[in-house]
């Protein structure tokens, strides 16, 4: 696939559906960007929503689409300017499918890396779920090739005569995370998450856990990306996310963890906190559903756990036995290292959106 300096350029543009600072979208599509270029590929990122949209967003405040879905049509007119297209999930979400189907000549390739289609078939408004149930369905039929986050997305896409399915997991760029070095410390063992404002309702499941446990280890709780109460506030430690620090804040977990509601969206996530926590070499608890069954195995780099029992009976275990903690770590970074980088995926990611 490496193309000499004097061959053409390759032309690639990304319908995104955020800016870099959405995580769906930088991890699936901008942290490749400079290794596309070093192989004569330009990426070309038109985004949906852009940075203040985002904020907007996590801050709770209204927000206006009309100018961004106003952009996006005007850009449908330079598809003939590049040679793939790849689309973020939709072009327009909550509107019918009209424009993925007329820029199907292109052979666009539509990526999904959750379970996007249940915005629209398992709606609570009857209107939406009756006009739109099959929309993302359409999407995956006029595609080229669909890419998947995990087998459940993936598995949606094949039933609904998509022409090509292909499972690209998300993933880390080993590089920021291997010089992290876990730093003994005197100030008390640390329990951690990372998400945003919209998913911290799984972290509030287990939040009398997490009181249970503070109470009787005073250990600490960090929370990257998300402000709200989840029940309680003694040794809670909230965190802003930014891209240039998550590392950093992360490596200071002694112990990741990811619960999740057994939901048809929550089987179709990825997850990423997942990897991430293994990428800096933390054992990890989390909720059997969806991916998390694939990526933690249990007593290998974490533990699975499903009810209130489980949740603290492993958590304590890793709380009083760091020799176990630090065999479950290496096991971690070590299951990343060959499954979850961009060093593994980025091959498969060129032919995939360039397998026209």
């Amino acid at each position: 696939m490496h193309k000499p300096m004097n061959q053409s350029m390759t032309k690639v543009l990304f319908f995104t559906k955020y800016s870099r600072l959405g995580a769906s979208s930088r991890l699936r599509f901008y942290q490749f960007k400079e290794l596309m270029e070093n192989e004569n590929i330009m990426p070309t990122y038109k985004p949906l929503f852009d940075d203040d949209y985002i904020k907007r967003f996590n801050e709770g405040k209204r927000r206006f689409v009309f100018k961004y879905y106003l952009r996006r049509f005007v850009n449908l007119f330079t598809i003939f300017r590049y040679d793939f297209i790849v689309i973020e999930k939709e072009l327009f979400p909550y509107l019918p499918p009209f424009f993925e189907y007329l820029i199907s000549y292109k052979n666009y390739i539509v990526d999904i890396d959750d379970a996007i289609f249940h915005n629209y078939d398992l709606n609570s408004n009857i209107f939406i779920r009756f006009f739109l149930k099959s929309k993302m369905d359409i999407v995956f039929k006029y595609s080229h090739t669909t890419i998947a986050g995990n087998s459940y997305l993936a598995d949606r896409a094949s039933i609904n005569g998509t022409n090509k399915v292909k499972i690209l997991p998300t993933v880390i760029n080993l590089k920021n995370y291997h010089h992290i070095k876990k730093q003994s410390k005197n100030d008390g063992l640390v329990i951690g998450w990372i998400g945003s404002p919209s998913t911290l309702k799984y972290l509030k499941s287990i939040s009398k856990v997490l009181e249970s446990l503070v109470e009787k280890y005073n250990v600490k709780i960090y929370i990257v990306g998300a402000t709200e109460n989840i029940g309680f506030t003694k040794n809670i430690f909230y965190f802003e996310w930014e891209e240039s620090k998550e590392v950093e804040i992360i490596s200071k977990f002694d112990i990741g963890v990811m619960p999740l509601t057994d939901t048809p969206w929550a089987r179709g996530k990825c997850a990423y906190k997942l990897i991430q926590y293994m990428g800096c070499c933390i054992p990890s608890v989390a909720s059997p559903v969806g991916m998390n069954k694939f990526v933690v195995k249990n007593n290998e780099n974490g533990f699975h756990a499903v009810t209130d029992i489980d949740w603290f009976n492993f958590l304590e275990l890793l709380i009083c036995d760091k020799e176990l903690r630090v065999s479950l770590g290496n096991n971690s970074l070590d299951f990343v290292k060959n499954n979850f980088t961009t060093d593994v995926v980025y091959r498969k990611f060129i032919n995939y959106i360039t397998d026209i």
